[in-house]
């Protein structure tokens, strides 16, 4: 990825941006479950504490593992895209039973049961990570609102609104920091559309103002947004 200088307020760096406890690791953002090798050069990285990040570790590689078997259909390993969450299949049949469990056949289709507090769990915790490194302000508040839903599953005129990239944001972020430097001095090069592509077909993201979306595996479509 390329990135660009973070200038921003000191004050606001240096502890974890999801509970704002100290700063003992390094948490990617997005998560490396949702990629695959070759990682990309220059992953987004914020300050978390050591239970923050382990913290969210189970629930993110539960998202991972049910897109991947959403997408093929299935929760066997040997249909899986992904080999590094087939991987995952085979070694926790926990998981898998839990995967298999949540598939059931209604007419010609399949459908998943989802845990929804855990994929919220997830969605949060991403956009937490993703406003606090493109504005340098994190948001330890409750979101004012979020949700996700597969592209597929969106209309036409929602779809189109999703991905719309505002010419200006109503609202400039601050002074210095990743958003800002994007507008002004980085040009439109940076992005896609608007987008920061992390990695092809896996994960991209926007932040506008403290409006963060996120598209996972080219399938679901999440966003978070704060007052």
């Amino acid at each position: 990825m390329r990135q660009v200088t973070d200038f921003s307020d000191e004050r606001n760096k240096g502890w974890c941006v999801h509970c704002g406890g100290p700063y003992e690791t390094d948490d990617h953002m997005p998560s490396k479950v949702f990629l695959d090798r070759p990682f990309p050069e220059n992953l987004p990285v914020t300050p978390a504490c050591a239970s923050c990040n382990e913290g969210f570790s189970r629930d993110e590689e539960y998202l991972a593992c049910l897109l991947e078997c959403i997408l093929a259909g299935s929760a066997h390993p040997d249909d899986v895209e992904r080999s590094a969450i087939a991987r995952k299949l085979r070694d926790q049949p926990g998981l898998r039973k839990r995967l298999e469990a949540a598939r059931r056949s209604e007419g010609d289709g399949v459908l998943w049961d989802v845990e929804v507090e855990r994929v919220n769990n997830v969605v949060v915790k991403l956009a937490r990570g993703h406003v606090a490194f493109e504005s340098g302000e994190p948001r330890l508040d409750e979101p004012a609102g979020r949700g996700f839903q597969p592209l597929l599953a969106m209309s036409p005129a929602v779809r189109r609104d999703f991905e719309h990239v505002p010419d200006l944001p109503q609202i400039w972020p601050e002074v210095g920091s990743r958003a800002m430097s994007r507008l002004f001095v980085t040009g439109v090069d940076v992005f896609d559309e608007g987008w920061q592509e992390v990695q092809s077909r896996r994960y991209r993201y926007r932040v506008d103002g403290a409006h963060v979306r996120m598209v996972i595996r080219d399938y679901l479509a999440a966003e978070v947004w704060w007052d």
